[in-house]
């Protein structure tokens, strides 16, 4: 019996399902996407709620599984397709995965929602002063840190390989370049993260797009 393909439900201008859609390509997964979210079929009608509770994007369904949480996603497709390389097994190495994953969801995400939604985008609620002010300063914060941690020389976060950390990581250093309307520091060796990340071609499929 043949396998259905996977299906994404997201816009793929969306920051977080572009973070699926990079993974896919680059374990060479089939999968479907449909239009959901923001300027298509909105993700609080009645049909989506019925899959996703919560009403927001991605969700994807694996057969009879359907999963949201983008960075639970990524995981999920790294162990069932055997991604060792990206996800690796043992738990000193994946802690350092699972350590640079947790930061963008919990520092850098509230960061970005300020300087980027309420700064750049102008949108509510995002764009309260005090919001944009701290999201700008947060976000330049934590670029500063993740300059210092590649200040040793290493290719990727995590090290020599590519891992399932640069996927999210990527995408932020991405929006960082494209963000404006506040003075940023320069910072060489997080320029050159992006140019190496920028030899993938996954990556210039789905992060280095033209998209912020």
């Amino acid at each position: 019996m043949a396998t259905e393909p996977l299906r994404i439900l997201g816009r793929a201008n969306s920051f977080n399902v572009r973070k699926l859609l990079w993974l896919c390509d680059e374990l060479g997964l089939p999968f479907e996407r449909e239009d959901w979210g923001r300027g298509f079929r909105p993700a609080n009608s009645g049909e989506f709620l019925r899959i996703n509770p919560q009403g927001q994007i991605p969700v994807v369904v694996d057969g009879d599984l359907v999963l949201r949480e983008s960075q639970a996603i990524l995981r999920y497709l790294c162990l069932k397709h055997g991604a060792e390389a990206l996800y690796p097994s043992p738990p000193e190495l994946r802690v350092r995965v699972e350590q640079w994953m947790d930061w963008v969801a919990y520092d850098l995400t509230p960061a970005m929602r300020g300087a980027f939604l309420g700064g750049q985008m102008d949108e509510p609620p995002w764009n309260n002063e005090w919001f944009v002010a701290q999201g700008r300063s947060d976000f330049t914060q934590c670029m500063r840190l993740l300059e210092n941690e590649l200040a040793d020389g290493r290719p990727h976060i995590c090290g020599e390989g590519f891992t399932l950390a640069d996927i999210p990581l990527g995408l932020v250093v991405n929006r960082w370049f494209a963000v404006t309307g506040f003075d940023k520091p320069a910072l060489p060796h997080v320029a050159a993260y992006f140019e190496r990340l920028s030899e993938r071609p996954a990556f210039l499929r789905h992060g280095r797009n033209g998209l912020p």
